[in-house]
């Protein structure tokens, strides 16, 4: 009996996964007696959906871009005549011994999965499944044979830091949230993921839902708390669907609600739907909006640990923590500590995107370099240009060079070149990226995303923003360099929260490792990279042009003349840099400056 699964995540679905998915059940419901068809969450592979995994025993076969026609031809001769298909659409394949092969084997098998165990590989609806493979077993084993503080230490010892930026120790976190008294204590999660370019939580939550759930019940049990929250942004309908589920089938099965599993332990969650606000990241403006108030960060002290949530004693953790939680109980901490490094234990999932020729998620042990991220697994940069920078930790990270490739992702390397390792976002660029605009771009997300408490953060950042697009435009003075680099360390210095703490850095970052094409953009009036369109000049090159006459029907402005067959040439007068030239031509005629 053949299992067939279709990745069914949002990044499968947005490909077309729903239109393979209702082909491959109609051809499943005339062989019943063959196979059976289930959904599955994003299992990394996010450039090659829709996915479709066939398991027969120890055998695994994935197949990518997997179209109704193409899948319908993988039903055939696969599932009916057990023809493993040797084409393009073959990505990833493992024997009963264990040999893997495909195109994409490196993907998989160079990743160490813990956050991600589960996520491709069940289906995220069914209970059942998360319990086939191993699911609540670790919340069993608390509440049979570990008191509140043991499963503190065991935390501890697995010396598992926050995976939602400031790596803060959990089994310590967690310490000073059971030290306190309160006639009622919370538990948060937080899937506020708003970076851009990252996805690791959404994914998580879309592939894995119960593993989040029950390590936040485990961590209610180790803390005393009796209620939970979820807050997730309401960009993420399919992650607050599936948590739904989970959470009702959780209730059905006894591991939520009232005396659970017959302990008398009380623990239940509910789900916050956030309305987008990145400052809603930080926990106690994460805090204000569940209550219902403006989300705006509150002064610490106190900690949340000891006022948080309706001012009562509150632990609050992001979904890949909670999610490494049951497997750390059930593995021991030792297990844990074995991989990573000595002071950043563990795995960390990354969100691969950019100009990476395999954008999808990645979870590697803490300290692999960021090389090995770019292109032993995510496959190297796309049609062969040369890598330049990768932006860590979203709008509030900074860019490292291709220098620095080396670099070991952990918490302490990190910090070092400047950026921050965040919630794991990773966006790659080339030779074609523009690190004046990179910074404009990171800038105005955060200027737009600040609450406007502090005068520093809400006015510092519009004046940086302000420099940054006059340099853009080629209207930059001298004098600008030292005024971003006077306010960044003014804006780090007064503001309240992580946002305005941290949105300079990828000023001060690409002002410390790329100056020349500040000053390229300033005292040359030039774009290095060719992105900054007010620097950019347009010309056709004769040697090229064969007078197909593309591109002159293309301007919006009619600043292209020539006869067809003939060499075209461009007005720079009236050219308004649109790039529709470079767009229409086929033969690479035009050259931007």
């Amino acid at each position: 009996m053949k299992k067939i699964f279709v990745g069914m995540g949002t990044c499968g679905l947005s490909a077309g996964a729903r239109a393979t998915y209702d082909r491959l059940e109609a051809l499943a419901a005339e062989h019943p007696e063959v196979c059976t068809l289930a959904r599955t969450g994003c299992i990394g592979m996010c450039y090659r959906e829709p996915l479709v995994e066939i398991r027969e025993d120890d055998r695994r076969i994935i197949y990518g871009d997997v179209t109704p026609e193409s899948a319908e031809e993988i039903f055939r001769r696969h599932v009916l005549d057990d023809q493993v298909l040797d084409g393009e659409n073959l990505v990833y394949s493992r024997g009963q011994n264990g040999e893997t092969a495909g195109s994409e084997c490196d993907f998989l098998d160079q990743q160490t999965r813990i956050v991600l165990r589960n996520c491709g590989t069940i289906d995220p609806e069914s209970i059942g499944d998360y319990e086939e493979a191993g699911g609540y077993l670790a919340l069993r084993k608390v509440l049979d044979s570990m008191k509140p503080d043991e499963i503190i230490q065991v935390i501890k010892d697995s010396g598992l830091r926050g995976r939602g930026g400031a790596g803060f120790p959990t089994g310590l976190k967690w310490s000073f949230a059971a030290a306190n008294e309160g006639d009622v204590k919370y538990v948060v999660c937080n899937a506020d993921e708003g970076d851009p370019g990252a996805f690791m939580d959404r994914s998580v939550l879309e592939g894995d839902p119960h593993s989040v759930l029950e390590g936040m019940i485990i961590c209610a049990r180790a803390i005393g708390a009796s209620s939970g929250y979820i807050y997730c942004r309401a960009e993420y309908p399919l992650a607050i669907k599936r948590l739904e589920i989970a959470i009702e089938a959780a209730r059905g099965r006894g591991y939520l609600g009232t005396d659970i599993l017959g302990s008398g332990f009380d623990f239940d969650i509910k789900i916050k739907q956030g309305a987008g606000a990145f400052v809603c990241g930080e926990e106690t403006a994460l805090f204000a909006s569940i209550e219902g108030e403006r989300g705006m960060p509150r002064i610490r002290p106190p900690f949340p640990a000891e006022k948080g949530l309706w001012k009562k004693p509150t632990n609050n953790n992001n979904v890949e923590t909670y999610a490494n939680v049951p497997w750390i109980i059930m593995n021991g901490a030792g297990a844990f500590t074995a991989c990573g490094t000595e002071k950043s234990p563990g795995t960390k999932v990354f969100a691969l995107a950019g100009k990476v020729a395999h954008g999808g998620l990645a979870e590697v042990p803490m300290g692999t370099t960021i090389e090995d991220l770019v292109f032993r697994i995510g496959g190297g940069i796309k049609k062969g240009k040369k890598f330049k920078a990768v932006q860590m930790g979203g709008p509030s990270g900074g860019c490292i060079p291709a220098s620095m490739k080396e670099t070991p992702v952990d918490f302490e390397s990190i910090p070092a070149t400047g950026a921050i390792m965040g919630s794991g976002g990773m966006v790659v660029m080339d030779e074609d990226t523009c690190m004046v605009e990179i910074a404009r771009f990171f800038l105005d997300f955060t200027q737009k995303e600040s609450c406007g408490k502090c005068t520093f953060c809400r006015i510092g950042t519009l004046r940086m923003l302000e420099i940054l697009e006059r340099i853009t435009r080629g209207e930059g003075v001298p004098e600008d360099i030292e005024k971003l680099e006077k306010l960044s360390v003014q804006i780090k210095e007064a503001s309240l929260c992580g946002l305005g703490q941290t949105a300079p850095n990828p000023v001060q970052t690409t002002l410390r490792y790329y100056s020349d094409e500040y000053r390229a953009h300033i005292f040359e009036r030039k774009c290095p990279a060719g992105e900054c369109q007010a620097l950019v000049e347009f010309s056709i090159d004769p040697e090229k042009c064969v007078g197909c006459t593309l591109c002159a029907k293309n301007c919006p402005v009619n600043a292209i003349s020539g006869k067809v067959r003939e060499v075209h040439v461009i007005d720079t007068e009236v050219c308004v840099k649109c790039g529709k030239c470079v767009t229409s031509c086929n033969f690479g005629a035009i050259v931007k400056r």
